[in-house]
């Protein structure tokens, strides 16, 4: 089991009479991640209400006058995965996908896998089926997107970074599942801390991959930039447009860069995330399909 302590500090001025929030920085609570305890703390001691929302993810809402806003996020979460033996990995045909599956086979706005198909087959469609198929696409990104910070903008899609060559870690996470869905295996978009990654830079908010083998969500991470088992998940979607950090109404700027910090804690029954071999995945409530009990034929 792994164990972090997460802090965030977020800065905006609103310029307009009243400006209104959704901040989605809560780690989700699922059954391979729990979230111990947690603060939430507005400076200017505003109202503020949190809610559910689907796959887990959860929602801080708040209207804040004309002025200053500063939010403060602590929490400790626990994390357990499950590490897989890649090759025992297959990818599971469209027919038996399970229905919640199923939506992540699309293309989305960020993803326009219905216009990478052809690419995609050629370069990867003699391969054979499975979690080494998707690893090699992970590695294609790798490899051939450089890590350019400031290169792209909100606006940019999985098509854009794929002509342009550069981006950051939520665009080379974009272009991956387009790549991934376009060959017919479900992918989706994650988002949390990217725990383990070059010191020489600020600690940040992350973008990941998730990609359905072996009938479970696997944990891919196309940047390269962080150690994947300290990765804290916040939200889950189809891509970016499903699942920002923040969403901001009103005449709003940002005047800091966000402070994020995801510290691994040790103790009994505690280790360190670690780079490994093997498959990673933190999905352990998956549902099997359910069985067909008639059919016509």
């Amino acid at each position: 089991m792994i164990r972090l302590d997460l802090q965030f500090e977020l800065d905006y001025l609103v310029d307009s009479a009243f400006g209104d929030f959704l901040f989605s920085v809560q780690p989700a609570r699922t059954a391979a991640q729990r979230v111990l305890c947690e603060q939430v703390t507005i400076a200017q001691d505003l109202p503020w209400r949190a809610e559910n929302a689907p796959a887990g993810n959860r929602v801080i809402r708040v209207r804040a006058p004309r002025g200053p806003l500063h939010l403060s996020y602590a929490a400790s979460v626990t994390i357990e995965h499950l590490l897989s033996d890649p090759a025992t990995l297959e990818e599971t045909p469209v027919d038996a996908l399970p229905v919640d599956v199923l939506p992540y086979l699309m293309p989305s706005r960020y993803c326009e896998s219905d216009r990478l198909g052809a690419w995609a087959e050629a370069v990867f469609g003699a391969m054979p089926p499975g979690h080494e198929r998707v690893r090699a696409i992970e590695a294609w990104v790798r490899r051939h997107i450089a890590y350019v910070p400031g290169a792209s903008t909100t606006r940019t899609s999985a098509l854009d970074t794929m002509t342009d060559r550069v981006g950051v870690c939520r665009d080379m996470a974009h272009l991956m599942i387009a790549l991934c869905r376009a060959l017919s295996i479900p992918a989706r978009y994650v988002t949390g801390t990217d725990f383990g990654a070059d010191t020489a830079r600020a600690p940040d908010f992350h973008a990941y991959v998730e990609a359905y083998v072996g009938r479970r969500w696997y944990l891919f991470d196309p940047s390269g930039t962080g150690v994947p088992m300290g990765f804290v998940r916040i939200g889950t979607g189809f891509d970016a447009a499903q699942v920002p950090f923040a969403m901001l109404f009103g005449e709003v700027r940002a005047p800091f860069a966000p402070w994020v910090r995801a510290t691994a804690c040790e103790g009994p029954g505690l280790e360190l995330p670690r780079p490994v071999d093997q498959a990673i995945s933190s999905d352990l409530d998956h549902r099997p399909m359910p069985m067909v009990v008639a059919a016509n034929g």
